[in-house]
């Protein structure tokens, strides 16, 4: 019922890119929840659930590949577009000192936000996510990049095997992420399976990526100098994000702390909700 209730608060902003799917749920000091890709804003759902009752938790769906609205031609796709599409979605909606979290490459896009300085982000919480050179990370990111190659009506024929539980469950797709999060992941694979115009905006996105793949280098040598407090969550058994990239963001940082999670897999968010939100909420 909660996980509903989360979902029935779906709204739309146009920036522009496009129009971003949004959810906006409680009252309260703001957290601004980032997904990764392929993935949309109900990665946050239960994490929201258990916070909702004393934190307004706004999470957009961000253009990553299971967004359902095509984006504009000529629309930015890069990753550090994405990180400043962010930025203009913080600004249209006139969020201010908002606590800003991101899972997976939803953490790349806040560092992005955090070597940039942005004035709206008054705490950072980086889950299990991109850092450093990790960059496609693991088997999962590489795969999925060098299928960026592809032209989309190939990546979308490509991409039907994904259908498959055994598929997603394997390295090179869902299989080293989430311990529990399954029926997620088949939900974020419809728009990429059914909806040509999103096909058409993943593979964008890939080819992007592909172009440069230094960005997380760059911005990691500029976030010493973000004076906010940060939380570092990291699975302890993470296979894709190496757990010392949490350490080293820790140690980075000049108000960084370490928690580490077990029991799960790079999206903590679906495999232990409860405890990724008791840490934020503490925080």
């Amino acid at each position: 019922m909660e996980t509903a209730a989360v979902r029935d608060t779906r709204r739309t902003v146009e920036l522009s890119a496009g129009t971003i799917e949004y959810t906006d749920t409680g009252h309260g000091p703001v957290l601004v929840l980032l997904h990764g890709l392929l993935m949309d804003g109900s990665l946050w759902d239960e994490v929201v659930a258990g916070l909702s009752g004393d934190f307004r938790c706004v999470v957009p769906t961000l253009p990553l590949g299971a967004h359902r609205i095509g984006m504009r031609d000529g629309a930015d796709l890069s990753l550090p577009g994405i990180a400043r599409l962010t930025a203009e979605f913080l600004d249209r909606l006139d969020l201010r000192d908002v606590t800003l979290a991101g899972n997976d490459t939803g953490g790349a896009l806040v560092q992005l936000l955090m070597a940039d300085g942005g004035d709206r982000v008054g705490r950072a919480v980086l889950v299990s996510c991109d850092a450093f050179d990790n960059f496609p990370p693991g088997l999962t990111g590489k795969t999925l990049v060098l299928t960026g190659r592809l032209p989309a009506p190939l990546f979308g024929l490509f991409m039907q095997q994904m259908r498959v539980r055994l598929v997603r469950r394997l390295p090179i797709a869902f299989g080293w992420l989430t311990r529990r999060g399954d029926a997620a992941t088949a939900r974020w694979m419809r728009p990429v399976l059914t909806q040509p115009e999103i096909r058409g905006d993943t593979v964008r996105l890939l080819r992007a990526a592909a172009a440069d793949r230094d960005f997380l280098v760059r911005a990691s040598s500029r976030l010493a100098g973000f004076s906010q407090p940060v939380l570092v969550v990291w699975a302890s058994g993470d296979r894709v994000m190496p757990p010392e990239h949490g350490r080293r963001l820790a140690g980075l940082l000049p108000h960084g702390r370490l928690a580490e999670v077990a029991d799960s897999y790079t999206l903590i968010p679906l495999d232990q909700p409860a405890r990724l939100a008791q840490l934020i909420r503490d925080f």
